[in-house]
């Protein structure tokens, strides 16, 4: 079914007040990046509309809509003017099958600070966490090292989620991702709110690879009903994997522990019950490495943790970056499959990535690489969108390592080529990507903390330069 517009983003008036004149608020900055990633990942333009635009919206015009974005904070929370959009497009949209809506929270908020309509789903979160003091604000710098890190990385799953539903929506068959393994279900253990982006980014991969990941919605606050919704998604699980960081997390009503400490005891418990029956289970647990906010209480549960074999049982516990985290991860899944991946027939590739424009300028890069024995693989550049969007697609799956390429274009098309490369695992790539360059005439300073090699684009320097990327990258 088409739907006049794709989007509808609702909020309180003052999320997106500002300051300063001539200057976007938040609502309204968000809704560009909005439109420019969905563009990426859809290969052609969306009606994307702010609720302010279309105050006349009520329950028989909502049908139009075939996707709803609530930017939630506390203002939201208590305006009956929100409240009554929300429930207008639940009552319109009553006969759906699938999620049409989608919550973003602008700021922390407590389920129960949460309007009882929203509550359930899963959250994107948008606010900045301030990892040295444990303390949660609101992005007024969207493009600093720590919103690279958490607000795009969100935007990232958001696009994701959004894309799938309107695909269905529009009566098309889902774009087909490389299924690498056969399908299983999977138990990734909710966590403490500083491992939020790390556990979306896991949920991510895992989903894009074909795997149901449970639980599918916000674990109960009751401690009760927590515990008879984990023994119930556990049972149908044969992995489940646990991320440990700083916060302790939420105790639920009734409890004396965390719920991230309750799903890490029920799942040992389901170890042994598996067991007994000769079924397959085993759970991979990954802990922080920085734990300098750690409470004692949190720091008491790692230590047991560590040293208690119940709590242990049938666990694998690491304590490394993330990165490497999931490569094992991979591998355990790789493993418990028996099955192999193809490997490249010979050579190495590299995947040199630039705009048409600077075309003419890459070519003794290109020299280079090959006569370094690599293969070397370009972005589409004829065709329409949805071609050339394949095309990159399906180098970001297979290539080894990557260069960027920066002459003529913006900062904002390197960074949004920077998060294809973080994305890459949600097309179906399976291997690490072994190296990553950005080639740049200008400045590389706002590159920096990247975890990309950085080359000077000056054409005396950047030869030498990418051989030496490409010596390092052989060995």
């Amino acid at each position: 079914m088409a739907h006049e517009i794709d989007i509808l983003i609702t909020y309180a008036e003052k999320d997106n007040e500002t300051s300063k004149k001539n200057e976007l608020g938040w609502v309204s900055q968000f809704k560009k990046f909005l439109e420019l990633m969905i563009y990426q990942v859809e290969g052609q333009k969306s009606n994307i509309v702010i609720k302010s635009e279309y105050d006349d919206f009520t329950a028989s015009t909502m049908d139009n809509v075939a996707v709803m974005v609530t930017i939630l904070s506390k203002e939201f929370a208590s305006s009956g003017r929100c409240l009554d959009t929300v429930e207008s497009y639940y009552k319109a949209t009553s006969g759906s099958k699938i999620n049409r809506v989608f919550k973003v929270l602008k700021s922390p908020l407590t389920a129960q600070e949460q309007p009882p309509r929203l509550r359930d789903l899963l959250g994107y979160d948008m606010y900045q966490l301030d990892n040295e003091t444990g303390l949660m604000k609101e992005y007024s710098d969207f493009f600093s090292q720590d919103a690279e890190k958490q607000y795009w990385m969100k935007m990232v799953d958001l696009v994701y989620d959004i894309h799938e539903t309107l695909i269905v929506l529009k009566g098309q068959t889902k774009a087909e991702v490389k299924n690498l393994f056969k399908r299983r279900t999977i138990f990734l253990a909710e966590t403490g709110h500083d491992l939020s982006i790390q556990r979306n980014i896991i949920r991510r991969e895992l989903q894009r690879h074909g795997y149901v990941v449970l639980p599918s919605q916000i674990l109960p606050t009751r401690a009760e009903e927590l515990e008879r919704v984990v023994r119930k998604e556990l049972e149908e699980c044969n992995l489940s994997i646990h991320l440990i960081g700083a916060a302790y997390g939420e105790i639920p009503e009734g409890a004396d522990r965390s719920s991230v400490d309750i799903q890490n005891k029920l799942a040992a418990e389901h170890t042994v019950i598996k067991r007994s029956r000769k079924e397959e289970f085993s759970r991979l647990i990954w802990i922080a490495p920085n734990l300098r906010n750690a409470s004692d209480k949190q720091k008491a549960f790692i230590d047991t943790l560590r040293r208690d074999i119940e709590a242990q049982e049938g666990a694998e516990i690491l304590q490394n970056p993330l990165e490497d985290f999931k490569n094992i991860m991979r591998e355990e899944l790789l493993s418990a499959q028996n099955k192999t991946v193809d490997q490249p027939s010979q050579g190495k590739t590299i995947y040199l990535v630039h705009d048409k424009i600077d075309h003419q300028q890459v070519l003794p890069l290109v020299d280079v690489i090959q006569k370094s024995g690599f293969n070397v693989v370009f972005p589409a550049f004829e065709g329409d969108l949805m071609e050339v969007r394949k095309k990159h697609i399906d180098n970001l799956k297979n290539f080894d390592g990557a260069i960027i390429y920066k002459g003529k274009v913006n900062d904002q098309w390197v960074r949004m080529k920077v998060l294809d490369l973080l994305k890459a695992p949600g097309f179906g790539r399976s291997k690490p990507i072994q190296g990553k360059a950005i080639v740049s005439e200008a400045s590389l300073d706002s590159y920096k903390n990247q975890n990309v090699t950085l080359i000077s684009g000056d054409s005396n320097k950047s030869v030498e330069s990418v051989k030496m990327f490409l010596q390092e990258f052989k060995s």
